[in-house]
Parts: structure tokens; sequence; C-alpha cells
């Protein structure tokens, strides 16, 4: 058994993660209390708080974060920037042999807007985005991502921690990826179709990435479904974790009767 502590349990990713890894012993942390959930507050922005809440798992897995893509520097950058800084930290701290980071598409998405503007909207044909491709973040938020990579990529060389940047796709339930690209086709964008990231295929990918032996470190995957229309690699995070992604948003979106996945929107 695995002693793993994941940040932002409350969250969306972080109930997939709580369902992917439950016979593992796990420690929740969210931003505030959850009545469904046993979880201890913390401030990631608080470098002390976040150093004495950690205990010696030996996994970190690091979801909290101002999710917004279109959030202002001020908004992301104590959470988003500070809160990264303080993970890794915590984790030198404690010993933890694993952090896998919470990054985003965001981080490698602007060449694929439409503008820097319109963060999630890609149309015509856009260019593949592998792993080990420069950064290129569309947003603020984003651009803290970037951070939080080449954070991980400092403490996986200075001190040997095995670190995981999952560049997250846009988790949604089947109902809520019709909705999305209902309202998307009308302009041609296909992002949502590409971006898309199942609940399940989620929960495969989480306990990959949190318990598969690395080849290399630091290492980045890429958190999406097995699109049709995907533009992020999949090849590279298929052959380093064993992924095996099942769900692909073009049958969802052909197939009517496909039907809820329950999804907590939480």
């Amino acid at each position: 058994m695995t002693d793993i502590a994941i940040t932002g349990a409350s969250g969306r990713v972080g109930r997939q993660a709580i369902e992917a890894l439950s016979d593992e012993d796990l420690t929740l942390f969210s931003h505030s209390e959850t009545e469904d959930l046993d979880t201890t507050p913390i401030e990631i922005s608080d470098r002390d708080a976040f150093v004495d809440a950690l205990g010696d798992q030996d996994v970190l897995i690091h979801l909290a974060a101002n999710p917004s893509p279109r959030a202002e520097w001020d908004a992301v950058s104590g959470p988003n920037v500070d809160g990264a800084y303080n993970a890794y930290e915590a984790a030198e701290d404690h010993g933890v042999e694993r952090v896998v980071f919470a990054s985003s598409n965001h981080a490698v998405n602007m060449g694929n807007a439409v503008s820097s503007i319109r963060p999630e909207s890609t149309i015509g044909s856009p260019a593949v985005i592998r792993p080990d491709d420069a950064p290129d973040p569309d947003t603020y938020y984003g651009v803290t991502k970037v951070f939080g990579e080449a954070m991980g990529s400092y403490y996986a060389h200075r001190v040997g921690m095995d670190v995981v940047n999952l560049r997250i796709g846009w988790l949604l339930s089947r109902d809520e990826l019709r909705e999305e690209v209902a309202d998307r086709d009308a302009a041609g964008e296909r992002y949502a179709r590409a971006m898309w990231l199942s609940p399940d295929d989620c929960r495969r990918l989480i306990r990959a990435v949190a318990t598969r032996a690395l080849s290399k470190t630091p290492t980045v995957a890429h958190g999406i479904s097995r699109n049709s229309e995907r533009f992020l690699s999949l090849t590279e995070t298929m052959l380093e974790f064993d992924y095996r992604p099942q769900d692909d948003a073009a049958e969802v979106l052909d197939d009517e009767d496909d039907g809820r996945d329950g999804l907590t929107t939480t």
C-alpha cells in the first residue's frame, strides 16, 4: 500500500483521484472543510502551514490551485506560484519520493488558440504538441503551470525526486461535453473535442502517474482521453505509464444515448 497525500482533494480532479486510489492510504487536503470528505484544511500559499501539514507520505499529488484560465495575475500568483514552490519544499522536507504536479494544457496551447483572449478555442488544423515541446502558455494561468513544471524539473535534478508534470485536459462528464460542444460547434471550434478527459480515463491516468515506475524524472504526461481530434500527443504517456484511455469525445458525441457517467460537479 502506498501512502499518498492529495491537495485540492475536494475539487473535480481530486474526487476522481480519491476514487482511483481508494485502495491506498490517503491523506486529503482541501482549501476548506467539506461535508462529504474527511479533509484537512490548508492554505497552500502559507509555506510553514504546508510543511507542518504534510506527513511522511510516499507520494504528493498536488492539485490545489486557482483553476481559472481567465484569472488575472494577482489571483493566480499566490496559490499557483507560491503554492507550487511550497508543495515542493514540503515534499523535500518530508522525504516524499514522488510529486505529481497538476499542470495543464494551457501551459502549451497559445499556438493553437484562436487568439490570446480566447484560450479555450481551436479551429483548423492545430499543431501536434508533444511532451518535450517548448512551453507556450496561453494565459496567466498557463504561465503559472509552466512555472510549476520548471520547479518540478529543478527539484528532480537537485534532490533526485520523482516528478510527473501532468498536463490535464478538460475533465467533463459526457453530458457536459455535449453541452460545451453544442455551444462551440457553430464557430467551428474543436477545443472541447480535443481536450476532453472522461472521468473513467481520469481515474486510470491518476492511478498510473501515482504508482507506475518512471524511466526518467522529470517526465510530462498528457491527461486527455483517446479523442480522435486530439492534438496533445498521447503516445509518450501511454508508453511511459501504460495508460490505456478508453473514451473518445467523437464517439460520445455521435451516440446521444450514451448516458450519464455521474461526474460530481462540486
